[in-house]
């Protein structure tokens, strides 16, 4: 039996998952939590690494790869990549373009393969699936030199995540994976949407950035640039205060003071007016992006929900769609109230497009790349 250990790192935790090859099933998962914080008993991520392979026991021989998920991969990895110390220089190098996620990812690599270093580790980056845009899509307008010299393009994330539900998507049709047009919509507290057009990403909501595309629970999603000058000028804001601004308190949290969605619709159930207005501006972006990327694919076979809000909430589903039906998409009420954990159409039958509802499961993605590369 053999299996990929797949560990995703933040800066405080340790999220890892033994992914069996043949069955594609976890047989083990779990977290560390609050390395390195004050007062806790894991005081490094070496020392939470330690803690994790104490609980893989045994199973850590039949281990033939480590998957490491990476967010940023800037131009250069268009795919899952073997870790060696060059390799660890440019994720490190990248992190100038996601300073909140590559330093932590780096982390949990040097921890993993200082604690396993007779085991490939591989690195499977978000923004890869994205690299087969074309380049009218990923290229903002501004002076090309100076786009060039600082890697200013849109890179797209959540790319494990669409290129998982995509092909999940093509199975359930029955239809080879380069004759399905598909749209994804990743909506959790970060969401992105793509358009998939025969398994190969051609546009996506993020940019440079996880900043830009959809509203999110506390990020802007899209802003007219000038928002910051004017910021700037007339409140006086510096940079890191509006870097904090759009990240941290923008979005549902910036519209309600509140981050959680869920705590949103509760609100606006009960009449908050702040509430409301933050549902439609979340509706309305979705929608902006849905009618975009259908006049981009040209034709649509599969529109599908995935991530915590979009695999959860049937009545945000129902709103995100309605009034979208002379394009052919509609949703069945019954299916799409039906609570499941399983893959499922929530369209009727016959409908032009098929409305899916798809778990998402990057760490069996990982698994697959990291399996593909050893």
């Amino acid at each position: 039996m053999s299996s990929v250990f797949v560990v995703n790192s933040g800066s405080s935790s340790i999220k890892f998952q033994l992914i069996d090859l043949k069955t594609e099933e976890s047989r083990l998962s779990g977290l560390i939590e609050r390395v390195g914080e004050p007062g806790s008993a894991i005081s490094d991520h070496e020392v939470g690494m330690r803690v994790v392979l104490a609980k893989l026991g045994d199973q850590t021989g039949d281990i033939v790869a480590v998957g490491h998920r990476v967010v940023h991969g800037g131009s250069d990895f268009a795919g899952p990549t073997l870790i060696d110390d060059e390799v660890e220089r440019e994720i490190d190098s990248l992190s100038r373009l996601a300073p909140l996620h590559n330093p932590a990812n780096l982390l949990g690599i040097r921890a993993a393969r200082k604690a396993m270093p007779d085991v490939p580790h591989v690195a499977v980056f978000d923004t890869a699936f994205h690299q087969s845009m074309p380049p009218a899509a990923y290229t903002y307008a501004i002076d090309a030199e100076l786009a060039e010299q600082y890697k200013v393009r849109r890179y797209g994330f959540h790319g494990t995540s669409h290129k998982y539900v995509s092909e999940r998507a093509a199975e359930m049709l029955g239809k080879p994976l380069d004759d399905v047009r598909t749209i994804v919509l990743h909506l959790g507290n970060g969401a992105s949407v793509t358009a998939v057009d025969g398994g190969r990403s051609v546009d996506t909501s993020m940019g440079l950035t996880p900043l830009q595309g959809l509203v999110m629970g506390t990020r802007t999603g899209d802003i007219d640039p000038a928002v910051v000058f004017h910021l700037h000028r007339a409140a006086g804001l510096s940079v890191d205060e509006l870097d904090v601004l759009f990240n941290r308190k923008s979005g549902l949290l910036g519209l309600t003071g509140m981050g959680d969605m869920r705590d949103v619709q509760e609100a606006a159930s009960k009449g908050d007016a702040a509430a409301d207005l933050a549902l439609q501006v979340w509706r309305h972006r979705i929608r902006h992006y849905i009618g975009a990327y259908f006049a981009q694919l040209g034709r649509l076979d599969a529109l599908v929900f995935t991530a915590g809000i979009g695999e959860n909430n049937a009545l945000l589903r129902r709103r995100a769609l309605a009034g979208l039906e002379h394009l052919g998409i509609r949703v069945d009420d019954d299916r799409n109230e039906l609570a499941s954990r399983e893959a499922r159409v929530i369209s009727p039958d016959g409908a032009a497009v098929t409305v899916m509802v798809i778990p998402t499961n990057e760490e069996l993605e990982i698994a697959r790349q990291a399996a593909s590369v050893v």
